[in-house]
């Protein structure tokens, strides 16, 4: 089962910072990240382990507009059986209808909520 941590708040590069030191303790992981880098440090440029692989999709909220985009990431995510999954919203608006749609059926036994990470 992957363990998947919500990462919200703060700016793009905070959000990856926390991803990358918690990507760091040695779990074969992957991030899904909402929207493009503003520039700064991206986990492009930071060391990680060989085990962790990155997945970026265009802006737009998971549970409204850019819920199909989201949804085939992390089905092809999900295929490759990471230990940890990091999903990074770059806005929490929705984070509850996020959570609830990661609560559905064909997730139920191949995912467990984790912490979240909240970069505020």
């Amino acid at each position: 089962m992957t363990q998947l941590s919500l990462v919200f708040g703060g700016s793009h590069a905070a959000r990856e910072q926390a991803i990358a030191v918690a990507a760091a303790k040695g779990a074969r992981s992957t991030a899904i990240i909402e929207g493009m880098p503003s520039g700064e440090a991206t986990l492009d440029d930071m060391p990680v382990d060989a085990g962790f692989e990155i997945f970026r999709v265009a802006a737009g909220c998971p549970c409204c507009h850019g819920n199909l985009t989201m949804r085939v990431t992390l089905n092809r995510a999900l295929r490759r059986r990471p230990d940890h999954l990091y999903l990074s919203l770059s806005n929490a608006t929705h984070k509850s209808q996020v959570l609830s749609f990661l609560q559905e059926p064909q997730y139920l036994s191949l995912l467990e909520i984790g912490p979240e990470i909240d970069c505020s």
